[in-house]
């Protein structure tokens, strides 16, 4: 279980108990999953429950996380519960190979668990980017812009110093990354 403060999100775990599930601590950063609530993603959600979290470790654990407003319905906290499924997936896993089930379309949200604001924003990062199959070095200024939006449609540019780091990967500037989120910020009014 672990109880995050969204009032920094460099650190916002406060409270942890069995860290050991999802090898987060004390002062960890905000995830990836919590840029996207605080994003408006989940304005009108209380709850998002039974996805998969992964652990820097790769272990994966079944998530819930629940909303904590205050009396104006301002998101200010969240606790988050993760469940070690870890044997569960081998029992899984060895049951499928016996059984071959059929293939099943889900859609899956994944929280990337990261202990440092600084893999955040890599994690982060780099999943846009393997998405969509291009190097940075061989994208064009659509692409890099496209990059640019997913980001901030997930949040990533609430963390302090992820225009930076997006602008290095992004081989661009810090200037070219504030003019996309211009015109990205005015095509949304």
């Amino acid at each position: 279980m672990v109880l995050q403060d969204l009032s920094d999100f460099s650190n916002s775990v406060v409270t942890i108990y069995n860290n050991h599930i999802s090898d987060r601590v004390l002062g960890a950063p905000a995830t990836n999953l919590e840029l996207k609530v605080m994003s408006g993603n989940y304005n009108d959600k209380n709850h998002v429950t039974n996805y998969q979290g992964i652990s820097v470790t790769g272990k994966v654990v079944k998530s819930s996380t629940y909303l904590i407003r205050d009396n104006t319905h301002k998101i200010i906290g969240m606790l988050c519960i993760n469940i070690d499924i870890d044997k569960f997936m081998q029992l899984q896993n060895y049951l499928d190979d016996i059984l071959k089930p059929p293939e099943e379309i889900l859609e899956k949200t994944t929280e990337y668990l990261s202990t440092s604001t600084k893999e955040l924003v890599q994690d982060s990062i780099c999943t846009i980017i393997d998405e969509t199959g291009i190097s940075p070095e061989r994208m064009s200024l659509e692409e890099k812009r496209e990059v640019v939006h997913k980001l901030h449609e997930n949040g990533i540019f609430l963390v302090k110093g992820s225009i930076s780091k997006v602008a290095t990967i992004l081989k661009v500037s810090n200037a070219t990354i504030y003019r996309y989120l211009s015109i990205i910020k005015k095509d949304l009014l």
